[in-house]
């Protein structure tokens, strides 16, 4: 990919783009195309104040003191709350001149498109020796779709390269929360921004919240782009208290382990091959892949196809008993079907 004139990008989640599809599909759909939590964390309502008036100050200072001691960071000075991690994607090229930039893939393809829209000239590669001398580094850690870890040594060693050459590396920790010891937060290198996103882990989407930790110099120049009042006031208060439960992280991450466990094995009994993922997802690969999604979609179960790797699916992890019943049997259906073609 190069700079010019960049195509929107295919995403999961699209609901309606599935409905125009199967228009015949049984209500309601189950959406297993995101890695998002299915067990949403339950909150209590914002009181009217935060939809009445402006976010204040010391609500944003609240949800970064407890994004800080979350993730393991030094200091607020170290952090940038936004709207979903997927402003902090589009806002990060604009700190830097255009430069040659890797991102390693195949990854979330925002990534590639947010810094080849800012001018920059954007080389996707398959490791990280392929970035030669490019200036920024883009890594997704956990890697979205693959599940590919990068050893926090080997990105430590990248970012001191890249600062030498004023450059700057991207980590998008977007789905490390269940595996922290992965992460980069609490030695962050002076070149690296790590993104970290709330609504995956927390199964809270449509919060947008999202989070850029990196040198203090990097989160004011982020915190300045963003302007004021990035995050909005419900978003502060519900934010704020998930952040600081504990208990909660704890339990889901058991819970999110068995059932992906339950879901490796149903896909393996489906004659998938699973590649990888993590706590969220399930990357797998089926020789009839496309006939098995057609089937799957027939059934109202949505998943996320790659256009790029035919036999390739990501499903998500159901969030009741009803849905894996249901993902069960559409899945026997569908591979039975695509066993006769």
């Amino acid at each position: 990919m190069s700079a010019g004139r960049i195509e929107p990008v295919d995403h999961g989640g699209d609901l309606d783009a599935a409905r125009r599809r199967y228009p015949e599909a049984p209500e309601p759909w189950i959406d297993l195309s995101t890695g998002i939590n299915p067990h949403a964390y339950r909150f209590v309502a914002p009181g009217a104040q935060a939809w009445e008036r402006l976010p204040q100050t010391s609500e944003e200072l609240a949800l970064l003191q407890a994004a800080t001691r979350r993730y393991g960071a030094e200091s607020t000075d170290q952090i940038a709350a936004a709207p979903g991690s997927q402003a902090l994607i589009q806002v990060l090229p604009r700190l830097m001149e255009p430069s040659d930039v890797a991102v390693l893939a195949p990854t979330y393809t925002e990534h590639a498109a947010a810094w080849a829209r800012c001018g920059h000239r954007v080389a996707e590669v398959e490791t990280l020796a392929d970035a030669g001398q490019a200036r920024v580094v883009v890594v997704v850690n956990p890697n979205n779709p693959t599940g590919r870890l990068i050893a926090r040594a080997e990105l430590c060693d990248l970012a001191v390269r890249l600062q030498q050459q004023g450059g700057l590396l991207v980590v998008d920790e977007a789905f490390v929360d269940f595996t922290p010891q992965a992460s980069l937060v609490q030695r962050i290198p002076a070149a690296a921004v790590v993104l970290r996103s709330f609504g995956k882990t927390y199964g809270l989407a449509g919060v947008r919240l999202g989070f850029a930790l990196a040198s203090a110099g990097v989160a004011q120049r982020l915190r300045n782009e963003l302007g004021p009042w990035s995050v909005s006031g419900p978003a502060l208060g519900i934010g704020t208290a998930a952040l600081l439960d504990d208990l909660w992280l704890s339990d889901m991450g058991e819970r999110l382990a068995r059932e992906r466990g339950r879901l490796d094995s149903l896909l393996a009994a489906s004659g998938f091959a699973v590649l990888g993922g993590t706590h969220l997802f399930r990357l797998a690969e089926h020789a009839r892949a496309g006939d098995v999604a057609d089937v799957l979609g027939r059934d109202g179960i949505y998943v996320r196809r790659f256009a790029s790797r035919p036999t390739w699916l990501r499903f998500g992890l159901p969030g009741t008993e009803p849905a894996w019943e249901r993902l069960g049997l559409a899945l026997h259906e569908a591979t039975a079907l695509a066993a006769k073609r």
